[in-house]
């Protein structure tokens, strides 16, 4: 990859440093600013439950450059970079929360679902780490997208932990174009947000069966 294409973050300073859409400073901060918005549609699953109870879904955490417009890449391991006058539309968290609310009400497999500062008072909560939303090249000469999280479902009356489980999720760009690595994210986003509500619904619901004296045989 051109040592051209990307903004090398070796200094913290400077990330911190650096506002509005421009990654380059200087002279350079009127180039333009393409914007990627990848739009995940997820199809319910046939094998999903329908539930009838309520879920809230916090915003991911996430690591500062995570947690920004910024469209992270991975040339070899160990070095991080951002790709040159490109940003997501949103920060990587607010991308997920977001794919994953719509996925969950389009699916009409669910009483209810809506971001925590909603307000409403939901049965289980849906915590995510987001560990890894970047393009690695994975020794390659063409960038894969990849998302790594950490899931909790989180019984809402005592915080009782229903289920964790990490996942990671990777889909081959079609070369090394931005647009094509954006449109990788499209897809691997539409994977993870498939699996994740699938896992959602079902561990809730088997936890909702159980009932509230239930002994899950894992936890003795």
């Amino acid at each position: 990859m051109s040592r051209h294409a990307t903004f090398r973050l070796f200094a913290p300073l400077l990330v911190l440093a650096l506002g509005g859409c421009s990654l380059l400073g200087g002279g350079r901060n009127k180039d333009p600013i393409t914007i990627y918005a990848p739009e995940a549609r997820i199809s319910a699953d046939p094998s999903w439950p329908t539930v009838q109870w309520q879920l809230a879904i916090a915003k991911p955490s996430a690591s500062r450059l995570l947690d920004s417009p910024r469209i992270a890449v991975r040339p070899t391991p160990g070095e991080l970079e951002v790709y040159r006058g490109a940003t997501w539309s949103q920060p990587a968290p607010d991308l997920l929360e977001g794919a994953l609310l719509r996925g969950f009400e389009d699916s009409g497999r669910i009483a209810a679902v809506a971001r925590t500062a909603t307000g409403i008072r939901p049965d289980y909560k849906l915590a995510l780490d987001l560990r890894r939303f970047e393009a690695d090249y994975q020794g390659g000469s063409t960038p894969a997208a990849t998302i790594e999280l950490n899931a909790k479902l989180i019984h809402s009356t005592d915080q009782r932990v229903v289920a964790s489980q990490s996942f990671t999720w990777v889909q081959p760009a079609r070369s090394t174009a931005v647009a094509d690595v954006a449109n990788a994210f499209e897809q691997v986003m539409q994977a993870m947000g498939s699996e994740l509500i699938g896992w959602t619904l079902a561990n809730g619901e088997r936890d909702r069966q159980r009932g509230p004296d239930a002994v899950d045989p894992a936890t003795r």
